[in-house]
């Protein structure tokens, strides 16, 4: 999944979220009232399941950046000079933009 469609689908969950929300606000409030506790029930429910995808993503997000940090370890464990001149590529350009300012 990439950012942009994991960023519409947080979108979309926390939309989806706050017009629950907005309706039960704008409901009667009365504890009794049988509308307003199926409301209230179906905000909580959707506040749990926005709070899972998220934390599910949050978790794929991090097992692929270990994995991505893994991968690069071994490519400089394999390839030393390469990582070297990597490195140091990556350090001039870094330097060249911080000496633009």
């Amino acid at each position: 999944m990439s950012f942009q469609s994991w960023d519409s689908r947080i979108d979309d969950d926390l939309a989806l979220l706050s017009e629950t929300l907005e309706e039960v606000l704008r409901s009667s409030g009365d504890p009794a009232d049988q509308k307003y506790i199926e409301l209230k029930a179906r905000a909580e429910r959707a506040l749990e399941e926005v709070k899972h995808r998220v934390s599910n993503a949050s978790d794929n997000y991090y097992y692929r950046a270990k994995k991505a940090v893994y991968r690069a370890d071994d490519y400089v464990h394999e390839k030393p000079w390469q990582g070297i001149g990597a490195g140091a590529a990556v350090g001039l350009v870094l330097g060249l933009l911080l000496s633009r300012r």
